[in-house]
């Protein structure tokens, strides 16, 4: 493998671009929020999802050991974010008549499901919120310990005022000002029980109606949000780890909150690197139920809402997201998806063309070998390491590869080229695209309603060709248009290939 240039990621609790080195050398531990499993999985779930599966996926390339930790938020997630009312699965689950848990399994399912379909890996471990109340409760326990927060009517509240007095550091993440913060902050329902509107719950007492509950020494209630992510990355990845990621909303007040009680409780800041993706606009404007605009991740696969004009698949979805920055917003529209579509059609008919190069290797040398080609090859292929090093730069890592592409293209369209290509400089090439395309973004080439008879047909069409039938070749060919791929032929036989139009 080449030298590859240092890590960067923009750390957002610095707000600065920083050198990633791993606390343990050549082990990087990580971990991810996932969703709270109430509803279908939408595209803000998949933007996360995608962006740090490539992370995991480059940081195993480059040879880490990574312990990738996604966690399920199936109790304590209240409706609004906030720290009174009602339980987000509670309420689906009254709603539905279900039991909570059916819910959460349901939703758990349907998640994972859809993540395996955007060709995301699954994490090295997925702890539920559920199963480890006991490490909650602990954790509480210390946090009041320190007197960094109180008990009030059966609840637990952690003390933002006294936690800031005593390091400072609350707002850092976020960037928000903390007087001002403490000035701003709204009432709320249950706000009786709390000393200051900004602190938040660790343990909360359940009312008569609440179906989720466990025993505590504070009263039968539940966890708080925030305390749930702090607990499990804790117990499976350290008091001090690598990197933390999550979505731009979670930025406060989640990751605020997680970041304050792991540093009450542990002595010291939680995690070195923070990592953020920014929100998913629809056709401009924030997606929502409200706006009738909330799609998710199965009706983009079948087609089937309003606002779809076709069904799209999980990697033309998986494709597009990878086409910008992580920490820049992205706005899906059908005219988008049609054209993250198309290229990744041209990047799918790479790999084909890379086949055919080695098929017709034995015909054209090396014998006239440019030294200086695979010396390109090899710039062209470290801009891709480049980018992915720069703060997983995506989207310049998308450009590169079709800088890779178009010399396929080219030696393709012109084989006898390959008589000034070394062996080494081809295989560069082709091994670089594969890898990149394959195992580092985690495309692949999806099945057609042809896929099982593909080979046979394009038989019967050389057969029909030779013999001239060219009805039965006019229809072969409808056949393959109607599925989206195109019979091409050159004077080095017949292939097919998408239609990238």
């Amino acid at each position: 493998m080449q030298t590859l240039p240092p890590l960067h990621f923009y750390n957002s609790k610095t707000r600065q671009k920083e050198r990633f080195t791993p606390i343990t050398p050549g082990f990087v531990g990580l971990y991810l929020c996932g969703p709270t499993v109430y509803g279908d999985a939408h595209l803000g779930h998949a933007r996360s999802a995608i962006v740090f599966d490539v992370l995991v996926r480059y940081l195993r390339l480059r040879g880490d050991k990574v312990r990738y930790v996604r966690n399920v938020t199936d109790v304590g997630h209240l409706v609004a974010d906030a720290d009174a009312g009602e339980d987000k699965i509670g309420k689906m689950a009254r709603l539905e008549q279900l039991e909570p848990m059916e819910v959460a399994q349901r939703y758990t399912n349907t998640y994972r499901r859809d993540m395996a379909a955007l060709g995301c890996e699954p994490p090295s471990i997925e702890p539920l919120a559920s199963g480890h109340i006991p490490e909650q409760i602990a954790m509480v326990e210390q946090i009041l310990k320190e007197g960094l927060a109180y008990e009030s009517e059966g609840s637990v509240y952690f003390d933002v005022r006294a936690y800031q007095a005593r390091y400072g550091d609350y707002g850092q993440i976020s960037g928000r000002v903390v007087d001002e913060l403490l000035a701003a902050t709204r009432d709320l329902a249950g706000q009786e029980e709390k000393r200051h509107p900004a602190d938040f719950a660790l343990w909360k007492k359940a009312d008569p109606t609440h179906i989720m509950r466990w025993p505590s020494p504070w009263s039968v209630g539940f966890p708080g949000w925030h305390i749930e992510c702090s607990a499990m990355s804790a117990k499976y990845l350290g008091t001090e780890f690598d990197i933390h990621g999550g979505g731009m909303d979670l930025l406060f007040p989640h990751h605020e909150a997680e970041q304050a009680q792991s540093h009450a409780c542990h002595h010291h800041s939680p995690v070195r690197t923070w990592m953020h993706v920014n929100m998913v606009q629809v056709n401009g404007q924030k997606m929502g139920k409200s706006l009738g605009n909330a799609i998710n991740l199965r009706q983009f696969f079948t087609g089937d809402h309003p606002l779809l004009e076709q069904a799209y698949s999980p990697m033309t979805i998986r494709f597009f997201m990878l086409q910008a920055h992580y920490r820049s917003t992205v706005d899906f529209s059908n005219d988008a998806l049609q054209a993250a579509r198309k290229g990744l059609r041209r990047l799918v008919n790479g790999l084909g063309a890379l086949d055919r190069l080695y098929a017709m290797r034995p015909q054209f040398g090396p014998e006239d070998v440019d030294a200086g080609l695979e010396t390109q090859i090899s710039a062209e292929v470290a801009t891709i390491h480049q980018a992915l090093c720069d703060d997983l730069n995506t989207a310049q890592a998308v450009a590169g590869l079709y800088a890779l592409l178009k010399r396929i293209q080219t030696l393709a369209g012109k084989p006898e080229g390959l008589v000034r290509v070394s062996d080494a400089g081809l295989d560069l090439l082709a091994t670089s695209y594969r890898t990149f395309f394959l195992d580092v973004l985690g495309l692949k080439v999806e099945p057609n309603d042809l896929t099982p008879l593909q080979d046979g047909l394009l038989a019967q069409y050389k057969t029909a060709k030779e013999t001239k039938e060219w009805a039965t070749v006019d229809a072969l060919r409808g056949l393959f248009k109607a599925a989206g791929l195109l019979i091409q032929d050159g004077k080095h036989g017949s292939f097919v290939a998408y239609d990238e139009n």
